[in-house]
């Protein structure tokens, strides 16, 4: 695995650069050397975060912890990422079947495969008339809804805003 590591808010020593390899390095036997490995080590206030990226074929696998202590973080961070490949172990070798080379479960032991699978059970539909951001995060709260779905007066595009780890805002708006 290759991996690309930042700091935000924070100088990353060597010694937290090679803490992470070294307990990322047990994920070696499931992807390939040409694998991408993205984190992101930052610090708010009291807390020491870290974020890992590592995109599969079309798939990615993503993790974020914060605690008082980054080893502790990272700890969280590979545990959190182990319990994602035993979870969708069978749904990620066949949606990553064409990038076997990259990509290799087999030495997971997981969930069997006749074990609950979540489906869609519920659809949902609503008239959606145009606002602005405000006006959308405004009927979020209203609502109590962790997000909410509305069109854009100002661009004409479906948007969602959602309620972000921190207490604020964000806005995902589709590109074409």
């Amino acid at each position: 695995m290759r991996f690309t590591i930042y700091g935000k808010n924070m100088h990353v020593s060597e010694g937290l650069k090679e803490t992470l390899k070294k307990k990322l390095g047990k994920f070696d036997r499931y992807f390939g050397q040409e694998t991408e490995v993205y984190a992101t080590f930052s610090k708010e206030k009291n807390y020491q975060m870290l974020e890992v990226t590592i995109p599969v074929g079309k798939t990615i696998l993503r993790a974020e912890e914060r605690s008082e202590d980054m080893v502790t973080s990272i700890e969280d961070v590979v545990n959190k990422l182990e319990g994602q490949l035993r979870k969708h172990k069978t749904k990620l070798q066949k949606r990553n079947q064409d990038e076997a080379a990259k990509f290799n479960l087999e030495g997971i032991e997981g969930l069997e495969d006749d074990v609950f699978q979540p489906k869609v059970v519920r659809t949902k539909k609503f008239a959606v008339k145009p606002m602005n951001v405000d006006e959308a995060t405004l009927q979020m709260e209203l609502l109590g809804h962790d997000f909410f779905v509305f069109l854009n007066g100002d661009t004409d595009d479906v948007n969602v805003v959602y309620m972000r780890k921190d207490g604020n805002y964000g806005l995902i708006e589709p590109t074409f």
